[in-house]
């Protein structure tokens, strides 16, 4: 993990431009149900949080957008850039080249036990080939940027002059004002029949019916926002977000309200499965176009991931926020 990663939080500066802003949404401060007792057991138990207000990105940052941050920079992402043999002790020398994890999808149906029947570590695959190697960036400005890492997240962040949310800003933002529901517009996946957010319609991961209109990533703000004026809350990527991962369940007090929760520490949130490799891992938010009812119903905003630090994929995104902006700091 480079030090950039570290779970260091910007300095905002006293004073914001007023353009920064332009496609932000001013989230007030509220009290919510965090989580959920009804679905995947990381998620609960659901809990009481409140948030001071900020301001977060109506958008997931697009491809145009991140293109600016690197040719103002120079910056090259994880994926572009061979990996350091010293982070991982006895790896081939062909598995630290560049490279990306890529859904690939098989002919037909697979063992859902075994999710290597589906993805792929890729070369070539990295922010500006992000279908695979042979693919470019035409038609897909307006897409959220993928294959980031944490690492390359919040490098643009701090560039932007923002940071990353934490896990309780984003499932707040997310909510829309409608604390309790299943979903970010409601508790129907499909009201009328109509979807609302990029998922996967049909059966994971060999069969896609395609009722979005989307079989990868669908332009930002392709569907209806929520009750912020948020878009994308739910499916397209998932997005990355500040805090260590941690199961709800190792919350200390979860039955009072906490004030700003900023979840685990980077060594307690590796995976216990594989206890020899030691890379800690971020929670992500919000589902991707991946996301299929019998498979990963995590298209709501109390589901979560972990997601190792130095990962990057296909459906993996992010978008921003500034906090505690005074209106009188605002640069008009």
């Amino acid at each position: 993990m480079t030090d950039s990663a570290r779970d260091t939080t910007p300095d905002m500066g006293a004073e914001v431009d007023a353009d920064v802003l332009r496609d932000m949404v001013c989230i007030p401060a509220g009290t919510f149900v965090m989580g959920s007792n009804h679905h995947y057991p990381e998620e609960a138990p659901a809990h009481a949080v409140r948030v001071r207000g900020f301001w977060i990105d109506r958008y997931a940052v697009t491809n145009a957008e991140f293109k600016r941050f690197v040719d103002a920079t120079g910056y090259r992402t994880s994926a572009e850039r061979p990996a350091n043999p010293d982070d991982y002790p006895g790896a081939q020398p062909d598995m630290l080249a560049p490279a990306s994890v890529m859904f690939a999808k098989p002919p037909r149906r697979v063992d859902l036990r075994n999710h290597y029947n589906w993805w792929v570590y890729t070369r070539g695959a990295d922010w500006r080939h992000p279908r695979g190697p042979e693919s470019t960036l035409d038609g897909l400005w307006d897409h959220p940027v993928v294959h980031v890492t944490y690492d390359d997240a919040l490098r643009y962040a701090r560039w932007a002059g923002k940071d990353l949310p934490t896990e309780a800003e984003w499932e707040f933002a997310a909510r829309g004002g409608i604390d309790g529901a299943e979903f970010v517009w409601g508790d129907q996946l499909a009201p009328g029949g109509k979807p609302m957010a990029n998922t996967w319609q049909g059966e994971f991961p060999w069969h896609n019916l395609l009722e979005d209109g989307y079989e990868w990533t669908a332009p930002v703000g392709s569907f209806p926002p929520n009750g912020y004026g948020l878009f994308d809350m739910a499916g397209n990527v998932w997005e990355w977000t500040r805090d260590w991962y941690q199961d709800h369940s190792k919350i200390v007090k979860a039955c009072c309200t906490l004030d700003n929760p900023r979840g685990g520490s980077a060594d307690a949130s590796t995976d216990a499965r594989t206890p020899q490799i030691k890379i800690p891992r971020k929670v992500m938010k919000g589902g991707s176009f991946l996301c299929a009812p019998n498979y990963c119903r995590r298209y709501r905003p109390a589901a979560r991931m972990a997601q190792p630090v130095d990962t990057s994929t296909c459906h993996v995104g992010f978008r921003c926020v500034i906090r505690e902006i005074a209106h009188d700091a605002i640069q008009t």
